[in-house]
């Protein structure tokens, strides 16, 4: 081309959580068995969507005004539905208004940060969901400004932190967190959000909360929505189905908006996301009309407590397993259906390996992690997925210096659940012990 195409101050954007599904398809081609332990895909993991959900989906699409455009913001009925579920809570109070549809969260964390002047930064927390990490630094072309998750305190942020950050950084304008946690697992429980609430407050800021998984927590803890707590501290909230129904297939999630009106700045900027979507029309009609009904159906609790319950199953199997581990930091996934682990400082060197029996298999393995740039725990999680099959993620993509790995807890089997956390334990020590 005769001229150069791409900022050159844009940060390397690379989204290891898919990147290794490419890696491992390869390896299926040589008779490597994957268990897919990457992507946070209830269906991909067998989930069984029950009948009666599926015929409200299956009755929607005989109605000829699921096949049209539907309202810029979302269905009218939708929206008035989820703000009456918000408002019943005492919180903010919101309107049908208030609520914009997006094509899955991924479109609406896009345009939530793209819509930002490039000079207004966002603090997120470290480590963090890639989507919400790329997104933020390729508006501002710098690496994300980012507050500590402290594995050593099940990983709870450091609140200190956070306020050192936003009192020393003007162009900081909004905290981000994500409750339950992607990608560690944890829950923040009501002390820990009025505090961030309060820093918010104090330095006049807003608050970004991604909440797709907030009616999926479990090991007896407790937390609430941010609108709960706000007060009237401008926010956003992001919710969606591809999780709780789940329905990832759908693309479908939005936004809740609090406190709109009480500031013109945080006004301005909400109006531009919504122009940005009416560019678009409108997002995907057949699943918005069928939320109502799916989540006021008699059989949507005990359907999805069963899942929580699943997912509590598997949570305690899999740190009961790996803090057996000398090298590990094991908290229990509390929230949502991930895992990070992170190892012991030290035991991790570009040395170690794993016995890989093909020998095609051991030179693309060895091709990939012999390089300058690639962080320790990459090599540790390209070893195990060549060496047994097991396809986990590398902390380190996540945003963070911490080395370490992420899991998620789908596998519904108990045999398989122990045996890929056996696997993984095992392999740990061969790993570290090499």
């Amino acid at each position: 081309m005769r001229n150069e195409l791409v900022a050159m101050s844009s940060p390397v954007i690379s989204y290891e959580i898919r990147n290794i599904v490419s890696v491992a398809e390869k390896l299926q081609k040589y008779g490597v068995i994957i268990d897919w332990e990457n992507i946070g895909d209830p269906i991909a993991k067998g989930e069984i969507i029950p009948q009666w959900m599926k015929e409200i989906a299956c009755n929607h699409v005989h109605e000829n005004r699921s096949w049209g455009y539907t309202h810029s913001r979302g269905d009218l009925k939708t929206r008035e539905f989820l703000a009456a579920r918000t408002n019943s809570r005492g919180g903010a109070q919101i309107t049908l208004d208030d609520i914009i549809f997006f094509n899955g969260l991924g479109d609406a964390i896009t345009k939530i940060y793209t819509n930002l002047k490039p000079q207004a930064r966002i603090l997120m927390p470290s480590p963090t969901y890639t989507t919400h990490s790329i997104a933020e630094a390729h508006h501002a072309s710098s690496q994300p400004l980012q507050y500590c998750l402290q594995p050593e305190n099940q990983w709870m942020p450091d609140l200190a932190n956070i306020e050192n950050q936003v009192k020393y950084n003007p162009q900081i304008v909004g905290i981000m967190l994500i409750n339950p946690d992607n990608p560690t697992g944890m829950v923040y429980n009501t002390e820990t959000l009025a505090s961030i609430v309060d820093i918010a407050k104090r330095y006049d800021l807003f608050i970004i909360s991604d909440e797709v998984y907030i009616n999926i927590v479990y090991n007896g803890k407790v937390t609430c929505p941010i609108s709960d707590l706000i007060g009237d501290v401008p926010a956003i909230s992001m919710k969606g189905i591809s999780k709780e129904f789940p329905w990832p297939g759908a693309r479908c999630g939005w936004i809740e908006v609090y406190n709109a009106g009480k500031d013109p700045h945080f006004d301005r900027y909400i109006n531009n996301i919504l122009k940005s979507k009416l560019n678009e029309v409108c997002s995907t009609t057949l699943p918005q009309r069928c939320i109502p009904e799916i989540m006021s159906h008699t059989l949507y609790p005990s359907y999805l407590q069963e899942r929580i319950n699943n997912y509590e199953a598997s949570s305690i199997i899999s740190s009961d397993i790996l803090s057996k581990s000398r090298d590990l930091i094991v908290n229990p996934c509390n929230g949502a259906f991930y895992m990070s682990v992170v190892f012991s400082k030290g035991s991790l060197s570009n040395t170690q390996t794993l016995p890989i029996e093909q020998q095609p298999v051991k030179e693309l393995v060895t091709s990939l992690v012999n390089t300058p740039d690639t962080m320790p725990d990459k090599r540790f999680v390209y070893y195990l997925l060549a060496s047994t099959g097991i396809c986990v993620v590398p902390l380190s993509s996540f945003s963070t210096k911490l080395q370490g790995f992420r899991v998620t807890l789908l596998e519904k089997d108990v045999v398989a659940c122990k045996r890929i956390y056996d696997t993984i334990a095992k392999k740990i020590d061969e790993y570290t012990s090499s």
